[in-house]
């Protein structure tokens, strides 16, 4: 306990200097001094700290050698302290400011993987996947022979089905909010901007479902039509997934289709008009 107490003061004292040390940089420091204690903080994984002194001194260098080298550290202490926003800002505003040098490549990309960090859960807007997506895409175009383009694929790839996710569970609460033509333009909307979709099975038998659904509430002047167009959808569902689990529904939904179709040829058959009817 004796050498434990010890220990904790020495360390303590440690610490209390190093923060005097560096509150007299702050204040009474060269550029250079303060330049220096920077990069060493930097190294030491004191983002914080060396963020400060960088914020210092940055202005003042702008016009050195020094400037790129700052706008580079300056980056990653946002990035290593998980402000992926600012992070990406400066990244970005590197690559920009140094297009030539060696390090332009690398920054481009973290820009953007910044941006991927950042993109939240599908459930929340996704203004920032959008970005990410738009500044994979601009590494891949700039850089085509980087070894990182892999790897910006599998990202756009991971981002995609974040957004198709998305787009799916809004298609099926439309649908389970019985509007069913939301439903429809939402799902083969998906089925254009993600043909890949691991989902496509799904999303054909719920236009089918959809379809017959919405006929059934239709008025009777708009029956037939619908009809026609669940049978359509039936069609392109059993010609992609014949063995589909929902086969038998979807045979059901198909012969009822077509049995309310027949009985339009049937002039003694008069439909009624339901209490709730969709125009």
């Amino acid at each position: 306990m004796k050498y434990k107490a010890i220990y904790l003061l020495a360390f303590s004292l440690l610490l209390s200097l190093s923060a005097c040390k560096f509150q007299k940089i702050v204040k009474k420091g060269t550029v250079d001094e303060k330049y220096e204690a920077a990069v060493k903080l930097y190294n030491q994984k004191d983002y914080s700290r060396a963020l400060q002194l960088f914020d210092q001194v940055t202005g003042i260098m702008r016009a050195t050698d020094k400037a790129q080298k700052i706008a580079y550290y300056y980056a990653y202490c946002y990035y290593n302290q998980k402000d992926y926003t600012l992070a990406s800002y400066y990244f970005k505003r590197y690559s920009t400011t140094y297009p030539n040098t060696e390090e332009a490549e690398e920054c481009l990309f973290m820009s953007a993987y910044c941006n991927y960090l950042s993109s939240p859960e599908f459930t929340l807007d996704q203004t920032v996947t959008y970005e990410a997506l738009k500044d994979l895409q601009l590494f891949v175009n700039t850089y085509p022979t980087s070894k990182r383009v892999s790897e910006c694929n599998d990202l756009i790839d991971k981002l995609r089905l974040k957004l198709e996710m998305k787009d799916y569970r809004i298609a099926k609460l439309y649908y389970r909010m019985y509007d069913y033509t939301a439903s429809i333009t939402m799902l083969n909307n998906i089925l254009k901007d993600f043909p890949d979709t691991p989902h496509k099975e799904e999303i054909l038998f719920l236009i089918l479902k959809s379809y017959h659904k919405f006929a059934q509430q239709s008025i009777t002047g708009k029956q037939k039509e619908r009809y026609t167009k669940a049978i359509t959808a039936y069609a392109e569902f059993i010609t992609q997934f014949p063995n589909s689990k929902f086969l038998a529904e979807a045979n059901g939904l198909k012969e009822k289709s077509r049995s309310e179709l027949e009985s339009f040829n049937k002039p003694e058959k008069k439909k009624k008009q339901k209490n709730t009817e969709i125009q």
